[in-house]
């Protein structure tokens, strides 16, 4: 047999597959997701996401430090609101001394280096679970809602918050979200879009960590159809034209065409969102002895910088950057 090209020479070994690798996994392209709580001394675990849990700030904060010993650059927080905070106005996403903003302050006291990333959304503070405020008619209200999301971003902007991430999907919340920011002085405060949100199933351990899931009704009308390819083209032009900083994708393994295709389109930063269920799913799975956990995820996560994502939400962040070392 003779053949010209035999492309098994470059996989012949470690050193030679090293230098033809063509994308490249370090802890410097991940962020952590982590629940904040109130409370003092409290690790609550969650039992839908194995290795995760609620954290009372200054545990938090102790976390944050060995998470950045391993090279992880940045977190995004997600507050778990006690339930008598939570109202049908969502008011406690606007207390300047809410669980959020009193989060950001001590991590960036703690840690300055650290990048801190705050989740802009209603659904915890709501006492009906959506991410926007609801009409007596059961209609989630776009504009009222984001009235309310761009003045929760400059309290998170105020606290010390370096990237707001909407992940609500009203229409219109990035370009009030930039005007707010900068007439208020913010303006090298980041937007990080949560732009291609679609209404998935496999959110069921985040919302069961913050027990905010919708108490009626499902979130069709503001997050994406997974049907759809198209519009996640038209909600990247809009956040793009709206000032939005980096785009992201989210869940992440489903959707790694939709990743690809704003990838091939803009010249923005991408992330993607390694969903809890995506998560939960590798643990139970690893758990059972069906497949290698710590190979699986850095096979995951490597997809996602394959099809373009700068950098990666995921909650195995510590566990990949301890494989990687």
């Amino acid at each position: 047999m003779d053949l010209l090209r035999r492309p098994r020479r470059n996989r012949r070994n470690e050193p030679l597959r090293s230098l033809v690798r063509e994308t490249s996994l370090s802890p410097a392209h991940l962020v952590m997701p982590c629940f904040v709580r109130e409370g003092t001394n409290l690790s609550e675990p969650i039992a839908s996401m194995p290795g995760c849990h609620r954290h009372s700030v200054d545990r938090l904060v102790e976390m944050a430090r060995e998470w950045s010993s391993l090279g992880i650059p940045a977190l995004a927080l997600f507050p778990a609101t006690p339930l008598a905070a939570k109202t049908a106005d969502a008011r406690a996403a606007l207390d300047h001394d809410g669980l959020v903003p009193r989060a950001v302050r001590t991590l960036k006291d703690a840690l300055p280096h650290l990048l801190v990333i705050t989740d802009i959304a209603l659904d915890p503070f709501t006492d009906h679970g959506h991410d926007g405020l609801m009409a007596a008619d059961g209609r989630i209200e776009n504009d009222s809602s984001v009235e309310i999301l761009a003045a929760m971003a400059l309290v998170h902007a105020r606290a010390g918050a370096d990237l707001v991430a909407p992940s609500d999907m009203m229409d219109g919340r990035v370009g009030a979200i930039r005007e707010i920011l900068d007439g208020a002085g913010f303006q090298d405060t980041g937007i990080l879009a949560y732009t291609a949100k679609y209404a998935s199933a496999f959110y069921g351990p985040f919302r069961d960590a913050l027990d905010s899931a919708p108490k009626a009704g499902d979130k069709k009308t503001y997050q994406m159809d997974p049907a759809n390819r198209r519009e996640a083209l038209l909600e990247a032009d809009l956040d793009e034209a709206e000032g939005a900083d980096i785009l992201m994708v989210k869940p992440g393994l489903p959707y790694l065409d939709i990743l690809r295709e704003l990838r091939d389109r803009t010249a923005l930063p991408l992330a993607s969102y390694h969903v809890s269920g995506e998560f939960a799913m590798l643990k139970a799975a690893s758990e059972r002895g069906w497949i290698d956990y710590d190979r699986c995820l850095l096979e995951s996560l490597l997809a996602f910088r394959r099809a373009g994502a700068d950098f990666i939400l995921t909650y195995g962040a510590a566990d990949a950057a301890r494989l990687l070392g």
